[in-house]
């Protein structure tokens, strides 16, 4: 027995000092592999960010030919609007100019160029050049409406989420600051557009911005009015000191009502909106099935009279 218990203590030491060993390196690995996730995920974010060398050369010269021809000062409601679109850059400006300058010449140009020689009357060649480039030249424009609209509308369908996040974490007893950080990097998942303006907006916290103006800044370049609401409700919130929990389920159940609101006053507007295509081509395509062949008939049996 005593040779036994001689033998079983140092088995048990050994494997008491494997599993604590075998707990130290798993916990090391897991740490290793949560820094690899992180560096993978700003790598990928760094190769969708970072454009193509081509790209970036014409981006630099559409720039330098905005700011040659703008004097390197667009106004601030061109920056308004191009932040609206997800363009924070502060070379945005310039760019935009200089590819709406340089779509405006290729375009005259090249009808020039296919107009050229061409039995085209004199007179109607420069009419010809100018309405090429007038379209070209309004091309970004078009682009840049339409990203804003892509962008404001994904941020509007995503926002109630994000609140009732914001809810949960507050009622369970995190900060409003630290949840606004944990809701950004969960609802990247879904939206990255309005995680980076989260991100952003927490970004001018830190730098000394109070919520109110930051979270305002936020709705100003996302153009969702909602946003303005919110900030309205948590600043009313913390002066009255009411509950910030009740504040976010109550906004986040108005929102989401509006929302179905919205989709019910468009499903009834578009029976309104199908009757200009029925009459137009719908109702001719009918009238002439239906009343063709008996007007064939009637042509003939005038005909045999």
């Amino acid at each position: 027995m005593e040779t036994a218990a001689e033998l079983l203590v140092p088995i048990l030491v050994f494997f008491s000092v494997m599993m604590l060993g075998a707990a130290v390196v798993s916990a090391r690995a897991a740490r290793r592999r949560a820094v690899q996730r992180r560096l993978q995920q700003l790598e990928r974010q760094f190769l969708v960010a970072k454009p193509p060398q081509v790209r970036s050369g014409l981006a630099r010269a559409m720039g330098w030919i905005g700011n040659t021809f703008s004097l390197g000062k667009p106004s601030s409601a061109l920056r308004q609007e191009l932040a609206k679109a997800g363009y924070h850059s502060t070379s945005a400006g310039t760019i935009y100019l200089g590819a709406k300058l340089s779509l405006l010449a290729a375009g005259v140009l090249g009808a020039a160029a296919l107009v050229f020689g061409k039995d085209v009357p004199p007179h109607l060649k420069p009419l010809i050049a100018g309405a090429c480039g007038i379209a070209l030249y309004f091309v970004p424009n078009l682009f840049v409406y339409q990203r804003r609209s892509k962008r404001t509308l994904e941020v509007r369908h995503h926002l109630p989420d994000v609140v009732d996040l914001l809810e949960i974490c507050v009622a369970s007893g995190m900060g409003l600051d630290m949840a606004w950080n944990s809701v950004a990097d969960e609802i990247r998942r879904v939206s990255a557009a309005l995680a980076d303006e989260m991100a952003l907006t927490n970004l001018e916290m830190h730098l000394g911005a109070t919520r109110a103006v930051a979270m305002r800044h936020m709705a100003e370049r996302t153009g969702v009015d909602e946003l303005s609401s919110l900030v309205a409700l948590l600043v009313q919130s913390e002066r009255f000191g009411t509950s910030i929990t009740d504040t976010l389920k109550v906004f986040a159940q108005s929102m989401r009502e509006e929302r179905s609101q919205h989709a019910q006053e468009s499903a009834e507007k578009m029976a309104v909106k199908l009757l200009f295509p029925m009459v137009l081509f719908i109702f001719p395509a009918v009238l002439v099935v239906m009343v063709g062949p008996a007007a064939i008939n009637l042509f003939k049996m005038m005909l045999e009279r």
